[in-house]
């Protein structure tokens, strides 16, 4: 299981006093708060970061962290993912999973035959869609709901699912 969980990727800067516009790529965007502890990571560099101060714009979230007050101490930042520590991250409820925990998993029909490896999962806005690279390759689209998603273990790397008839 991967130890940190990607949260947002820097877009570009905004205004002249350090902030910067993040693309969220969590489901909750609130769960931004000041004094949250984050990881920037670029090509070059990790950088522990702490938040300021947070407002929300469109599907932007934009964030001030402390000790970086200049477009030009944060511009150079642009394009970095944040991340924080798994024991930082949310709560999750009953039947949600983390993505990077699905990513990987390995996926059985529930007759008990192999099927495949979840390659991706696609957000679509309804309800998400897990691709899934068949053996011979190919791929099977399989929306995330109860009747298609019958259990998951992220601990021991299995899910099984139901695949309805059209879907193949």
């Amino acid at each position: 299981m991967e130890e940190r969980l990607q949260v947002g990727i820097i877009t570009s800067t905004h205004g002249i006093r350090g902030e910067v516009k993040i693309f969220p790529t969590t489901d909750d965007v609130r769960r931004f708060k000041k004094n949250m502890e984050l990881i920037l990571t670029t090509d070059k560099e990790e950088k522990q970061l702490c938040v300021e101060s947070v407002k929300f714009f469109k599907q932007f979230v934009i964030l001030k962290f402390q000790g970086i007050d200049s477009i030009n101490d944060i511009q150079v930042y642009k394009g970095g993912a944040l991340y924080v520590t798994r024991e930082n991250a949310v709560s999750l409820s009953r039947g949600e999973y983390f993505i990077a925990d699905l990513v990987g998993i390995k996926v059985y029909e529930d007759t008990g035959e192999f099927l495949g490896i979840l390659k991706e999962v696609l957000k679509t806005g309804a309800n998400d869609v897990y691709e899934i690279t068949l053996e011979d390759g190919s791929s099977l689209l399989l929306p995330a709901i109860r009747e298609c998603i019958l259990k998951v273990d992220t601990e021991a790397g299995k899910m099984r699912v139901h695949v309805m008839e059209g879907l193949r």
